[in-house]
């Protein structure tokens, strides 16, 4: 396994995480947003590893630090820094990646998206951020269908509101954290990391070997309604 992280003390935690779950990991500093990076890297991990069998694309955040916010107020800086963080890094693994499925005829890329690219909420009015996870979906389905000839499956995980670093301020939003009984009424919290990586190990699985161009919500019931 090899995982990418522009933060080296993040990537060494969740490297360290991954080895005391007896897993194996080989961590690399990557910009994902930048393509030379992306593309050196995913050529380091496949001349280290000898094939890519896997991606799952979940780099990606909030774009309010940028200045995303509702469409008219939105800065110029807020919606391209937004798309390149959530939808140019997920294009530009798969891309660099592809190579490898292509020769070796199989293959799974899972991107992540959220249930905000799919239903509008004026409570979360970040809409740089809400195109880019609508774009992922659409981008998926392109390429499950193009590159299904390949055995090389491509899915979506839209998860809801998770509990999580990026959802923190949500977190501290009395109203928001009020609706989660309607929103995610399946639990009327917020859902767990565990959740959406026990979607992922499905997918990347051969449990899901003829599941090709889906989106899978992980929401509690949000995306039912």
């Amino acid at each position: 396994m090899a995982a990418f992280d522009i933060n080296a003390e993040t990537l060494n935690t969740t490297a360290e995480q991954i080895r005391s779950a007896d897993g194996q990991v080989r961590a690399y500093v990557v910009d994902v947003t930048n393509a030379d990076q992306v593309e050196k890297s995913v050529a380091r991990v496949r001349e280290e590893s000898g094939r890519i069998g896997g991606v799952f694309n979940v780099a990606g955040g909030s774009g309010r630090k940028y200045g995303d916010g509702p469409a008219h107020e939105c800065t110029i800086e807020g919606w391209t820094d937004t798309l390149q963080l959530n939808l140019t890094s997920a294009f530009l693994v798969g891309k660099y990646a592809l190579e490898s499925m292509m020769q070796n005829q199989s293959g799974v890329i899972i991107n992540l998206a959220s249930v905000l690219g799919i239903v509008g909420n004026a409570d979360f009015a970040t809409h740089a951020y809400a195109a880019s996870k609508g774009a992922i979906i659409s981008l998926s389905r392109a390429m499950a269908v193009y590159y299904a000839p390949y055995h090389i499956r491509v899915n979506v995980i839209a998860p809801g509101l998770i509990d999580t670093v990026m959802s923190q301020r949500a977190q501290q939003n009395e109203h928001i954290m009020s609706m989660l009984t309607t929103l995610q009424p399946l639990t009327g919290g917020l859902g767990l990391p565990e959740d959406v990586a026990a979607a992922a190990a499905y997918l990347m699985s051969d449990d899901a070997k003829f599941v090709t161009g889906i989106v899978l919500p992980v929401d509690g019931g949000w995306l039912a309604q």
